[in-house]
Parts: structure tokens; C-alpha cells; sequence
């Protein structure tokens, strides 16, 4: 599969707005791992190769285990996860599938019990952020394989280890 376009090439301002959107989310305070979960399964959902290739080096470039991103997809099933991210992951998936269920009030409370009020808004925006980034990257054909995480990652992962 070949990119079709470059948007940031031939719309850099389109690429600008998102990434102030993303950057909004790396500062909000979520836990970074937790943020790269999130952009996991809401990626394997949408199905965006580049996005998945992405989000699994960046965490395992912050310290995340091989055992657990191979499991995001079933996390229901394994005991690896936390019910902080249990809730997160739950609500990526309502958020992102949102024209199925409307994010249902079990999976909203959920998520509730586990993040404060400023908290959840900032986990909403970081679902929208993902969803908007896959459906950027599917669209123009964005090509897995070329990223490669960069030391701000790196630094991101090791400040999250040190809390």
C-alpha cells in the first residue's frame, strides 16, 4: 500500500491543529503509558497500521511490557491490567465506537469512579485526539514501518517510571 499524500506537506496547517490537539493531551497529566494504551486499542479498533506501529515503540520505548501490548486487544481477559486502565480502555473503545452504543452510562460510571472530573475530560479529548490521527493516517494511506520513537518518548517513559 502506497501514501497517497503528505498532509503535512500540502496542509500544514491541518497537521498543525492536530498536533496542538496532541500536544494538549502529552501535557494534561494522564499517566503517558496510559495515554499509549489508549491510542493502541482505539488504533487496533480503526484499524490504522501506521498508528499501531507507532504507539507499540513508543511504549515499549516508555518501559511497557511485550506481555500487556500483546493482550490490549483482549484486556478483558488478562489480569495485567489496573481498573484505572480497565476503565480508560473501556471507555476508548465506547468513545470510539460511539455511534454503536453512546458511550452506555455503565462504561461512563466507570470510568467516573476512576478519574476525576478534569481527569475524564482530558480522557475524552485523548480518544478524540487518537481517533482523529487514525482516521488522518487511513485516509492519506500513511505508511507503517519508517517510525521510530524519538528521546522525548524515551524521556516521557522514564519520568513516568520515576512517579
Amino acid at each position: 500500500m502506497n501514501q497517497r499524500i503528505s498532509m503535512k506537506k500540502f496542509n500544514p496547517k491541518v497537521y498543525a491543529a492536530v498536533s496542538t490537539m496532541q500536544q494538549y493531551v502529552d501535557q494534561c497529566g494522564l499517566e503517558p503509558l496510559l495515554l499509549e494504551l489508549i491510542k493502541l486499542r482505539a488504533s487496533q479498533i480503526n484499524g490504522c497500521a501506521y498508528c499501531l506501529d507507532m504507539h507499540t515503540k513508543d511504549a515499549r520505548a516508555m518501559g511497557e511490557t511485550e506481555q500487556r501490548l500483546y493482550t490490549v486487544s483482549a484486556w478483558r481477559e488478562t489480569p495485567f491490567f489496573t481498573e484505572r486502565e480497565r476503565a480508560a480502555l473501556a471507555f476508548t473503545e465506547a468513545v470510539t465506537l460511539v455511534s454503536v452504543d453512546h458511550v452506555p452510562d455503565d462504561v461512563y460510571a466507570q470510568a467516573h469512579a476512576q478519574f476525576s472530573d478534569t481527569e475524564l475530560v482530558d480522557l475524552a479529548m485523548a480518544i478524540a485526539t487518537i481517533n482523529t490521527w487514525n482516521r488522518l493516517a487511513i485516509t492519506f494511506r500513511a505508511e507503517p514501518g519508517h517510525y521510530q520513537p524519538t528521546d522525548r518518548i524515551k524521556l516521557r517513559g522514564a519520568a513516568a517510571s520515576q512517579k
